[in-house]
């Protein structure tokens, strides 16, 4: 599913600032119990990928430093209708940037 960062975050240190309802809408990307990140199959640096607390105590998953976060209107691998959403919620891209134009659609 396609990841999304939230500029209302911050980087460094990693802190997220979502939520109550906006983590209903936008629920983070968490480690598994253990606190482990599974990195099979991706082609991703993993020296990029970390971890920040959030305020309940659950491991949020980082991406060059930005808490991560799935958009619930997402239904299926490859979707990214989260994409610009409010002008503040964008994709990650596998450097570690963000993708701040809107997402295009061929016809």
């Amino acid at each position: 599913m396609t990841l999304y960062m939230y500029p209302r975050d911050t980087r460094e240190p990693s802190t997220s600032n979502c939520y109550d309802q906006c983590a209903k809408q936008w629920p983070p990307l968490l480690t598994d119990a253990s606190g482990k990140i599974d990195f099979k199959g991706t082609e991703l640096d993993a020296k990029l990928f970390g971890t920040t607390t959030r305020k309940e105590g659950t491991k949020q998953i980082t991406f060059n430093g930005w808490p991560l976060y799935y958009w619930q209107n997402d239904k299926k691998v490859g979707d990214t209708l989260g994409q610009g959403v409010g002008d503040i919620w964008w994709v990650m891209t596998p450097s570690g940037g963000t993708i701040t134009a809107p997402v295009t659609v061929a016809l």
